[in-house]
């Protein structure tokens, strides 16, 4: 069965091209990848699912939306404050964490151009954590370990 996929242009977002894909009723953030030789200034994505969150609180403020994001605590020590986490395909900062939740601010730009900003608590989200800490993390593991 052929899958019927519309794409539309939405802009720039945190100087990132940013297009949403309408897929099947359901829509999917897609971004370009960087540039080999471009200039890095964002967070390291690679597009993996590693585990799923559901959205406990949005609260709206008059400059940004503060969303807390449940997730299994096995995933929690790779969220960092003020590191990165992809949330259903969007790269955000994280603004605080705890055990097995963390937050995140939805400034407009984000609001505007992904799916993110119809989020409502109950839904459930992808989630991709920081890959360098997975990496991190492996290499603490096998250190001292010759091959």
């Amino acid at each position: 069965m052929p899958v019927n996929i519309q794409a539309s242009w939405v802009g720039w977002g945190s100087g990132v091209a940013c297009a949403v894909l309408a897929v099947r009723d359901h829509e999917r953030q897609v971004e370009r990848a960087l540039a080999v030789g471009g200039r890095y200034g964002g967070h390291v994505v690679q597009g993996h699912v590693d585990g799923v969150g559901t959205v406990l609180s949005r609260t709206p403020g008059p400059r940004w939306d503060d969303v807390e994001i449940g997730l299994d605590p096995a995933l929690a020590r790779y969220v960092a404050e003020k590191g990165s986490i992809t949330v259903s395909g969007v790269s955000l900062t994280v603004t605080h964490v705890g055990d097995d939740s963390f937050g995140v601010s939805l400034i407009p730009t984000t609001l505007a151009v992904t799916t993110l900003g119809t989020l409502a608590p109950g839904a459930r989200v992808n989630l991709e954590v920081d890959v360098l800490a997975k990496y991190t993390e492996r290499l603490l593991a096998t250190a001292g370990t010759a091959r």
